[in-house]
Formats: structure tokens, sequence, C-alpha cells
């Protein structure tokens, strides 16, 4: 019984899962064996207490992107493994010195605008994959007009699952997404069956070993913000859903470094790095299955599931349109959650501090800023990510304060 609780675990998680490592062109049953490995780290470090799975994190595309483009995968995999070691570290001071040094480091308004650089750095990307081009828009893959319907059908069945959709099909609008894209393609013909003709059915996950490179290293470390800060949320809410408080036991420093140890192990391999799928947390709510050995069972089945080598490769087959549908709605949201990070916590604008450290990070990292030294460089979210964390720093509170009449009392 547990067994397949878990497989439905691993079903819900499953679409966001093979997204990311499609998008980015890395191995999804290489994906899937580090979500698998990555979760049973966690469960270790923490101490088997915690119902939840981790797999693929989107905010990491755009940096895997930039990086497999920039220095390939083995460098781009040692940026993501000393990314995991940030979040171990986080875990230890937040161990010594308390969740507040987090939160002092990194407020809402450092926060908000670098989750929405992640967003709406790559909306060219999803954009120029919806009308089936390659991401930079080099190359047209699938005809324009085919594109736009494969893409179109693809977002709006994303957005009606998420929207209409009721109980366990809520859960799932990614996979959704994907099959009616699939689908549609199927119907215009685009979709080529020969990689799934030639793979095998048993096959060694394309293993991808760490290189060290001190530019993609330098580059990852500050996108390690967006997950640590979602992190906190996702155990806020899977402890709401349980009713324990799993940010005093076994302790979010654990949790955190959890999620690091797991990141660790995933890059040595060549997967994705890992974070707490809020999917999976909304199975829990639907399903009562509160037990963490479910998802020892979600973790072991996604490990053997990487050995199956038709599978990866079916899921090569999904042609660029599908994603692209998909990556609208995806991006989109993402961007949201910074804007609504701004939003809820009441970060007011209208003070010129704020004000400034919000301008800045979100021009320089849409805009893809660029400062270098010789062989060194820092550009797009990782240099706005450290331009926040400075500007918060440095800049005084009282900046700029002012007592503004509004135009109600100038009229009295």
């Amino acid at each position: 019984m547990q067994f397949l609780l878990g497989a439905q675990m691993l079903f819900v998680a499953f679409g966001a899962l093979v997204l990311v490592p499609l998008l980015t062109g890395l191995d999804p049953n290489v994906a899937l064996f580090g979500a698998g490995i990555g979760t049973l780290l966690f469960q270790l470090v923490t101490k088997r207490s915690v119902p939840i799975f981790l797999a693929s994190s989107f905010a990491f595309i755009a940096p895997i992107m930039f990086g497999v483009q920039t220095w390939g995968i083995p460098a781009t995999m040692g940026g993501l493994m000393v990314a995991g070691v940030v979040y171990v570290i986080m875990g230890g001071i937040i161990k010594v010195r308390g969740v507040g040094f987090i939160h002092k480091l990194l407020p809402p308004v450092v926060v908000g605008p670098v989750i929405m650089v992640i967003g709406l750095g790559l909306a060219p990307a999803a954009v120029n994959m919806a009308l089936g081009k390659s991401g930079d828009g080099a190359f047209q893959l699938v005809d324009g007009s085919v594109a736009l319907w494969i893409s179109g059908v693809s977002l709006v069945t994303t957005i009606a699952m998420s929207v209409f959709a009721k109980g366990f099909f809520r859960l799932v609008p990614i996979l959704a997404g994907i099959i009616s894209g699939y689908a549609v393609a199927l119907f215009f013909g685009v979709v080529d069956f020969s990689p799934v003709l030639n793979a095998a059915w048993l096959a060694m996950p394309a293993f991808t070993a760490p290189a060290f490179n001190i530019n993609a290293i330098l580059f990852m470390i500050p996108v390690a913000i967006a997950p640590a800060v979602e992190h906190v949320g996702d155990m806020l809410a899977i402890s709401n859903v349980t009713g324990k408080d799993y940010l005093k036991k076994p302790g979010l420093h654990r949790t955190m470094a959890g999620d690091g140890v797991a990141t660790i192990a995933a890059s040595m391999f060549g997967a994705p790095p890992n974070t707490t799928y809020s999917e999976v947390t909304g199975a829990v709510m639907l399903t009562r299955a509160f037990n963490p050995a479910i998802m020892t069972w979600a973790a072991v089945t996604a490990i053997i599931l990487a050995f199956v080598g038709k599978l990866g490769a079916v899921l090569q087959t999904i042609p660029v349109p599908v994603m692209g549908g998909i990556m609208i709605l995806l991006f989109g949201s993402i961007a949201t959650v910074g804007l609504n990070t701004l939003i809820k916590n009441q970060v007011d604008l209208h003070k010129a501090r704020n004000l400034t450290i919000v301008a800045v990070t979100l021009v320089f990292g849409i805009g893809g800023m660029a400062f270098g030294i010789g062989e060194f460089s820092l550009q797009g979210i990782s240099l706005c990510g450290i331009v926040a964390i400075l500007l918060n720093l440095i800049l005084p509170h009282d900046m700029g304060e002012t007592h503004v009449v509004d135009n109600a009392q100038m009229e009295d």
C-alpha cells in the first residue's frame, strides 16, 4: 500500500521533475535518479521525519541553461555542487544564530526582485520555444503556425487544470499540459520516434561528473538565495498540513542542510539541484498520507525508473513548442511569486531605499548587466543577487525619508 502511495506521489511530481532537465539539456533519467537519491539523503539528514519529496528546482532553470551554454555541463554541475554547500552552511548558521539571521540577510526587498529576475529573465526563451524556435531564437525547429497550435493547447490545458480542476487532477497541471501538447504534436506529425526505437529498455543513465570552474561557481552561489527562502515557506506549508512544527523538530537547520546534501549528491551525477516540492505537499494534504516512509517509496520508484532507457527516450521526443507553452505560465508564475513577496510583506516602494534596491536589481538582472576582471565575470541573476544583498546592507534605513503630503491634504 505504501509503495502505491509513493508511486502516486512521484506521479504528482513527475511533470515538473522532468521539465527542468528537458529545458536545460540535462538527461531526464539522471534527474529521476538525482531526485530519488536526494530524497533519501534528505530523509537521512532529517531523521526521516518530514513527509516531503525533493526534485528539480525551477529557480535554477535560467542559471543551468546559461551555465551549460557558457561552460558546459560538468562545470555547471560543479557550480551547483557549491550552491548545495551554501545550503549546508546556511543550515549551520541557522543552528547557531537562529532563523532571524536569514531574514536579516535576505529580507523581502532583496528576495522579491531576485525571484522576479529568475522568472522574467527567461521570458524570451519561453516565447521563442512557443513559436517553435530554439531557446535563443537562432533556429526554427517546428513550423511557426503549427508550433502556435501545439504551445497554445499546452498552455491552455495547464492553465485550465491549475484553475478549474478538482482534487488530485489539480496537482498535475504540468503533466496534463505536456500530455495534451504532445497529443497535438502527434496530430501534426512533428514527433520523431527514432530515439525511442534506438533506446534500450534498460540502460545506465548518462551520468556526468562535475568539474570546477571559478566563474561557474561564483555565478551559481547567489542563485541559492531564492530556493533557500522558498524552502522556509515549504517547511511552513508542510507543517501546517500535518499539524507538526518541522521548524523545531527536526529543525530548519536540518531541513536546510538536507536540501543542500541532496543538491550536492544530485550534481555529482549530473542532475538538477533538488528542492522540496509544493505539489507533493498538496498531495499529502489531499491524501492525508503523513507517513514519511511513503516518500521513501517515491524515491525508490524514481531510482528504478531512472534505469528505464525507453522512458528517457520518450521524454526527449517531446517537441519544443509543448515546453514553450508551459514555460510561458511557469516563468510568469515565478516572477509573480517575487512580486507577491513584495506585496505580502508590505514593502513600501515609495521609500527611496526600497525603490533603489528593487529598481537596480531588476534592471541589472533582466538587462543582462555584466561585470568582469580578467577571466572572472558576474552577470544576470548572480550579479543582481549580490547587488541586492550589498545594497540592502549598505544603504541607510532612513535614506531619503521625507514627509510626503498627498493631493487630498494639499487640496485642504
